[in-house]
């Protein structure tokens, strides 16, 4: 396990679980939120988005939090572990309202540098019908890999036992 691809709905513990992991293995982790979003939420060029993953993504050792499907075969290539969590809706909407009530006003650690916390309508309409848009299509996906070790989490005690067997 040296290069781990973390994927899920918002608020599924993707950045948790990378820090977790990283403390674990002694590995570097990737953001994705900080290489795609620049102060006051400006998005990056695609070109830019896929040029900041390439320089990072050739190291031997590395954790990378997020989706951003675009770009997801640029990681799955290199990538021998992906862990994808498969969590409810209910509990993804309650972690990013938690997660804007505990940041208000500030940026999280794991997020690009001035881009504090929001919760707009657009986003929670993404985290809303994620499991029944998005997640279809990533399942199938990782379904079809080879050659790479692939976990699916349902819920918390899963990871924490993943995480206790390493």
């Amino acid at each position: 396990m040296k290069r781990v691809i973390i994927l899920g709905c918002c608020g599924s513990g993707k950045s948790t679980l990378a820090l977790k992991l990283a403390e674990k293995i002694n590995s570097e982790v990737i953001h994705l939120d900080t290489l795609f979003w620049k102060p006051g939420w400006v998005q990056s060029s695609s070109e830019e988005f896929i040029m900041r993953q390439e320089s990072l993504l050739t190291g031997d050792k590395w954790i990378v939090d997020g989706n951003y499907h675009g770009t997801l075969d640029l990681r799955l290539e290199p990538a021998d572990t992906v862990i994808y969590l498969d969590f409810p809706t209910s509990l993804c909407l309650y972690r990013i309202v938690k997660r804007r009530v505990m940041y208000q006003g500030k940026t999280r650690p794991d997020m690009a540098r001035d881009c504090p916390e929001k919760i707009d309508l657009e986003f929670f309409n993404y985290v809303r019908t994620f499991n029944r848009k998005k997640a279809p299509a990533i399942k199938k996906r990782l379904n079809n890999l080879e050659g790479k070790k692939v976990y699916l989490f349902k819920n918390s005690r899963q990871v924490e036992q993943f995480l206790h067997q390493i």
